[in-house]
């Protein structure tokens, strides 16, 4: 009932005893309170009186306290929006913003450490803009799991939930959960219709094949993101597919949906999959933002400035992180970036951040003229503009990928994949400032204090957003399950 639209009643009731029109008023107030997400507790005769008259459209008062106490579990929302940069590859932590200078030869980097903007946090020398901005961060030194490959580690960061083994052959999969963004549009949707709840770009990842938890999953399809696979650096970047035929009007395009809801509704006859279902609501709510001016004019990235364009750089990630800024800015709730399409890591061209230094590469030249630079150019920047925007305060932003990387040194004098350890970087709405949360050990192997899974990670954006961690939700058996195992990192938030 949470969320939906008040009731309207046309026609008068009859009853022998009572004034129609005062009944009808009582019932569609209580109906309509039933149904707002601002409850309220108390129990007046005036209150009582409506819960029994609510009865005759089956809502009893079990029902409705029982609506009441699960509004109540919600914690308070500190942001409106969040902006879920993935580092696809995992970034090494002792490479940015967990270095340890003073460990032996073999674990330090090649790298210097240098003193940031906040007291006591220090980040790689190459990071010097970076630096600048630390009084606006909260580093997590402790995150940690078990997952060695990517695709499970990548499922695990996405979706908060573990999955049953460490696979590197973990394939999409209808049973597996969804991506965050898909449940708080399933939780907490915008409304409206004209802009989506949830988006993402400037790809779809994978590593042999699709990364699961980049959709909605059993949620159902109508939970998916709004998703561009377009390089946004590109001249003339827009959305095409948002636009109309200039041979067709909308009202064209509406009746020739209303058409095809009718053969959609013969073809469900004979096709009940999860794949078919929410195909309708998908579709409508496609429709809305094909009609939909302030989408488009949210894409838009040629409105910018050239200087500020410039300043996030010219490069895929930078300019969708610009992106994600205007999305926030015109009401978008969660956006999700990927810095890479494949796990990469051998190109100071192409690629995300997994820097084994095969095939005679290095990690440490590749990451200095790739990744590195990248980072120190596009992250202050995004997260500056939105300060100055006024849009920090009511933005989440999270910097992470799916581990980090090996503390030794390899032979090719590169580092592995490591999730016993690594780091996650959280500014913005809810967050402290110049904070740092958890620790490693000396040669950041595993953590020393306070230990955080992605399981906490999750609860915490959950948390921040208004969502209540332990919220339930039903898989394709129709068992209900939490959104999350975790619990809310109460301690890094103001």
């Amino acid at each position: 009932m949470r969320g939906a639209s008040p009731v309207e009643c046309s026609q008068p009731l009859k009853f022998p005893a009572l004034e129609a029109s005062a009944i009808r008023c009582k019932l569609v107030n209580a109906m309509n309170s039933a149904c707002s997400p601002q409850l309220d507790f108390r129990m007046t005769r005036r209150r009582l009186l409506q819960v029994g008259g609510m009865g005759m459209f089956g809502l009893s008062l079990p029902k409705l306290l029982a609506a009441e106490a699960k509004a109540a579990k919600n914690p308070p929302a500190r942001a409106k929006s969040v902006v879920f940069l993935f580092q696809w590859g995992g970034p090494s932590h002792l490479e940015t913003f967990d270095m340890k200078p003073d460990a032996p030869e073999g674990i330090r980097g090649l790298h210097k450490p240098m003193a940031s903007n906040a007291d006591g946090i220090q980040v790689n020398s190459l990071l010097p803009r970076t630096a600048k901005v630390m009084d606006k961060v909260c580093l997590i030194r402790s995150m940690h799991h078990t997952m060695k490959n990517h695709n499970s580690a990548g499922y695990y960061a996405l979706s908060g939930h573990a999955p049953a083994t460490d696979d590197q052959r973990l394939k999409d999969s209808i049973d597996l959960f969804p991506a965050y963004g898909s449940v708080v549009d399933r939780l907490a949707p915008l409304k409206g219709g004209d802009l989506p709840t949830f988006a993402a770009f400037p790809y779809a990842i994978s590593d042999g094949s699709l990364v699961p938890a980049q959709h909605a999953s059993f949620l159902g399809k109508v939970h998916d993101p709004l998703l561009v696979t377009r390089d946004p650096s590109e001249p003339g970047f827009g959305l095409p597919e948002l636009s109309l035929p200039a041979n067709l009007s909308f009202d064209r395009i509406a009746a020739r949906r209303e058409l095809q809801k009718m053969i959609d509704a013969q073809t469900r006859l004979l096709d009940h999959s999860v794949a078919a279902q929410g195909l309708d609501a998908y579709y409508e709510k496609a429709l809305a933002m094909l009609h939909s001016t302030k989408l488009r004019e949210a894409f838009n990235l040629g409105a910018e400035p050239a200087p500020l364009r410039d300043a996030y750089g010219r490069t895929p990630y930078g300019q969708s992180c610009l992106l994600a800024r205007r999305l926030v800015e015109s009401g978008v709730k969660f956006v999700q970036v990927y810095f890479s399409d494949n796990i990469g890591g051998q190109s100071t061209e192409a690629g995300g951040w997994d820097t084994h230094g095969f095939n005679n590469t290095r990690m440490f030249p590749i990451i200095e003229k790739r990744h590195l630079p990248i980072t120190d150019q596009t992250l202050p920047t995004f997260l500056n503009d939105l300060d100055s925007r006024g849009l920090l305060d009511t933005t989440l932003v999270v910097w992470v990928g799916e581990f980090g990387r090996t503390p030794r040194i390899n032979a090719n004098i590169s580092r592995d994949h490591w999730p016993q350890c690594y780091t996650a970087l959280l500014a913005g709405a809810g967050v402290k400032k110049g904070f740092v949360y958890g620790a490693s050990d000396k040669h950041g192997e595993y953590p020393a204090d306070k230990p955080v899974k992605p399981d906490d990670l999750a609860a915490t954006i959950y948390h921040l957003l208004g969502i209540d961690p332990h919220t339930e939700v039903r898989d394709t058996l129709n068992r209900p399950v939490p959104i999350t195992y975790g619990k809310a990192l109460t301690d890094v938030m103001v």
